[in-house]
C-alpha cells in the first residue's frame, strides 16, 4: 500500500519550509505573537528542511489512511489490529530514520508505549506548545546541549475520528489494551485532540547552527 501527497501540496510544503524556520526556531523561548513576526535566515539548506517537512506529511497521511480503515467496523479492536494499524507507522518512521541518517520518533505526554514518552526537557516543552497553540502545525529548535549537536523538527499528531476506537473513554478500550498496557495513559481523547508529535533530529547541521546563533 502506497501513500502520496499532490505534487502542489508538496511544493507548498517545500515553500513553507523557509517560514517553518522563522516560526520555530526560538519558538519556545518567545511569546508566539513574537515569534510569529520574527525574521530569520534558516541555518541550513532549505531543500533539507523541506524533505523532513514533507516526509513527516506522508507519514501522518499514512497513520491517517490506516487509521480510516476502522471506520464502520462493529468489531472489537484486536491486537492484530493494533498490528495493522498502528505498527507500520512506526516502521515506517524508523526506516525514514534509517534511510536519511535522521533519528525520528513518535512522542506523547498521554502515551501508551513508554518507548513515546518525552525523552527530554525539550520534547514535553513542545508537546505542551502543541496543547495551547492548536494552530502550530510543525516547528523546528536546535538542539539542547545534552541532545547533541543538530536540528529537531516537531510536528504535531491530532486525533482523528478513527482513533477514538482505541483511544476513546478508559472504560472502552478494547480488552487487549486493558490486558497488555497496565499503565496506560492513552485514552479519554476526542475528535481534534493532540495525541502528540513526530520528533525528527537532523545532527549534521553543528556548524551551520553555530553559524545561525552568532
Amino acid at each position: 500500500m502506497t501513500f502520496t501527497i499532490p505534487l502542489q501540496r508538496l511544493a507548498r510544503l517545500a515553500c513553507s519550509t523557509l517560514l517553518l524556520m522563522l516560526v520555530g526556531v526560538g519558538l519556545l523561548s518567545a511569546r508566539p505573537g513574537t515569534a510569529l513576526a520574527a525574521e530569520a535566515s534558516p541555518p541550513v539548506d532549505s531543500a533539507a528542511l523541506a524533505k523532513a517537512v514533507v516526509a513527516m506529511e506522508q507519514l501522518d497521511q499514512m497513520r491517517i489512511s490506516l487509521a480510516s480503515t476502522l471506520e464502520g467496523r462493529t468489531e472489537e479492536p484486536t491486537i492484530e489490529t493494533m498490528k495493522e494499524v498502528c505498527k507500520p507507522v512506526g516502521m515506517r518512521a524508523i526506516a525514514i530514520g534509517k534511510e536519511n541518517g535522521w533519528q525520528v520518533r513518535q512522542v506523547a505526554s498521554k502515551y501508551r508505549n513508554p518507548d513515546h514518552a518525552p525523552a527530554n526537557a525539550q520534547e514535553s516543552q513542545v508537546i505542551d506548545l502543541f496543547n495551547r497553540h492548536p494552530e502550530i502545525n510543525g516547528l523546528w529548535e536546535p538542539a539542547t546541549a545534552e541532545q547533541g549537536a543538530g536540528l529537531h523538527y516537531y510536528r504535531r499528531i491530532n486525533v482523528e475520528p478513527s482513533c477514538l476506537a482505541c483511544h476513546g473513554t478508559r472504560a472502552s478500550r478494547p480488552a487487549f489494551v486493558k490486558e497488555n498496557y497496565p499503565n496506560d495513559k492513552a485514552f479519554d481523547f476526542k475528535v481534534g485532540d493532540l495525541r502528540g508529535m513526530y520528533a525528527v533530529m537532523l545532527p549534521e547541521v553543528k556548524a551551520a547552527i553555530s553559524q545561525a546563533m552568532e
